[in-house]
């Protein structure tokens, strides 16, 4: 009985001695070389077998005992004390598929979300992390962590760290003439968790959600998932059309249409505010990345125009800082306060604490400003040239939307667009689709190609490698 017990002791690399002992004997159970109420030998035996102390094999064997894998008898010796069931001696040929709810199901035909490779060209809604203000960063990280010593540590404030409310309040108020007060705003891991939260809060399966039409794959998700009929409402050069009828809310990027990059004209924020006081439903106003307007200035946020408490305003630092913050904010009417402070708790309790406070130093400092300054220019300038390359190179085959603003640049495709892609990810190149954002039967073709992290060069080679695509293929 010690020959596989030896073999078995000799294959555990790491840990005291004691310890590999017990190891040992935990496994022989396991794998049935011992059985129970099978003796075992002495603990002098044992220490000769494998060239140990008494002492040692003494200790493991009083380990396990109080584990409950061995029990000692005085006067008769050890014993192993369980029983490992068997594993079934024939098994299925294939595994059982895992049963999941309708909405599970739902959720799961989407395919999930996957970040984007950074850089890639032409990876989608990535910033550019490499002119990032990393030193200034680490050290208010530093300093902050000195300041807040184990308070950091502990559990926060569902809405979020006041500091940082406060912070956003005042900037939202002079960039995107927001009118909140600090209690108003909401801090969220991600914009995601945020449309996650109000679905849950807002629908009950069967009611009616609009969006626009295109529209973001994220907010149709999260709305789907909680049993909503979602609606498409169709968006032209002035943005999402005013619809008639009800439902219980509406989607709306009025800043940045996503993906097209048309504006929300004020005649129809006036028209949709209108509609959400005369239906009492929600406006979700999902300002993503209002921040990188580089042609004019931005019309500020619909939530300024909103004289009946009837619009919910969401963001997230993920593209202003960087994604792996994990940190988003909401502006809920006073009435929503408590409501979705109480539901924040419940579902995850709150955001890191640290990283909050690191984030709110940056603003009060100005060094937010300052980086968005920057990032406006240089946005500009990537966008500028990827204009250039398609209008020079490339635009037999596709035809950029015009656009002022964003992260990507969204152009028409008169080929076949899934055939395309796949190709193109042969060679490379990461196109992201246009047409899966479209919900209904009918859709354009075309993709959605990112330029803000990719430097001058990297968006001409890109453009090299989707020129010789487009060539071959035509």
């Amino acid at each position: 009985m010690s020959s596989p017990l030896l073999q078995l002791f000799q294959h555990q690399a790491s840990g005291g001695v004691r310890e590999r002992l017990c190891s040992t004997l935990r496994l022989a159970i396991n794998r049935h070389y011992l059985h129970a109420d099978q003796q075992l030998p002495s603990s002098r035996q044992l220490a000769q077998d494998l060239h140990l102390s008494r002492v040692t094999v003494e200790a493991a064997y009083g380990q396990l005992e109080s584990e409950g894998y061995l029990r000692r008898e005085t006067g008769r010796g050890t014993f192993v004390a369980i029983s490992i069931p068997a594993s079934p001696s024939t098994l299925p040929a294939r595994p059982q598929p895992a049963r999941f709810s309708a909405r599970g199901l739902q959720v799961l035909a989407t395919g999930g979300c996957q970040d984007p490779p950074f850089p890639h060209a032409f990876a989608a809604g990535s910033p550019e992390l490499r002119a990032f203000p990393h030193d200034t960063w680490r050290r208010l990280s530093s300093s902050v962590q000195r300041s807040l010593g184990s308070a950091a540590m502990g559990y926060g404030d569902p809405g979020g760290y006041l500091p940082l409310r406060s912070a956003l309040a005042d900037y939202l108020a002079l960039s995107r003439g927001v009118a909140c007060q600090p209690e108003q705003v909401i801090i969220l891991t991600s914009s995601q968790q945020a449309l996650q939260l109000l679905a849950m809060m807002f629908v009950d399966p069967g009611d009616d959600v609009w969006m626009e039409e295109p529209g973001y794959p994220g907010a149709r998700n999260a709305f789907l998932a909680a049993g909503a009929k979602v609606q498409g409402i169709a968006v032209d050069t002035e943005g999402a059309l005013p619809a008639s009828g009800s439902a219980k809310l509406m989607y709306l990027t009025p800043s940045h249409h996503y993906p097209t990059g048309v504006t929300l004209s004020l005649s129809r924020r006036l028209a949709w505010l209108a509609w959400a006081q005369h239906n009492q439903s929600w406006l979700i106003e999902d300002d993503y990345d209002s921040e990188f307007h580089y042609d004019e200035r931005p019309i500020p946020a619909l939530q300024g125009l909103d004289r009946h408490q009837r619009v919910i305003t969401l963001g997230t630092f993920s593209k202003s800082l960087f994604p792996s913050l994990r940190l988003a904010w909401m502006v809920v009417p006073p009435a929503l306060i408590t409501p979705i402070g109480q539901a924040r708790s419940v579902l995850d309790g709150h955001s890191a604490l640290l990283p909050q406070a690191v984030t709110a130093a940056f603003l009060q400092q100005g060094h937010f400003a300052s980086h968005l300054r920057l990032m406006r220019q240089l946005y500009r300038s990537r966008r500028d040239r990827l204009l250039a390359q398609i209008e020079q190179r490339l635009s037999p085959w596709i035809m950029p939307i015009p656009s002022g603003g964003g992260l990507q640049l969204t152009v028409k495709l008169q080929q076949d667009e899934a055939r395309l892609t796949a190709l193109a990810a042969q060679e490379g190149l990461l196109l992201p689709r246009l047409s899966p954002l479209y919900a209904g039967p009918a859709s354009q073709q075309g993709w959605m190609l990112g330029f803000a992290a990719l430097t001058p060069d990297e968006i001409v080679a890109g453009c090299d490698k989707l020129l010789r695509l487009l060539q071959r293929e035509s």
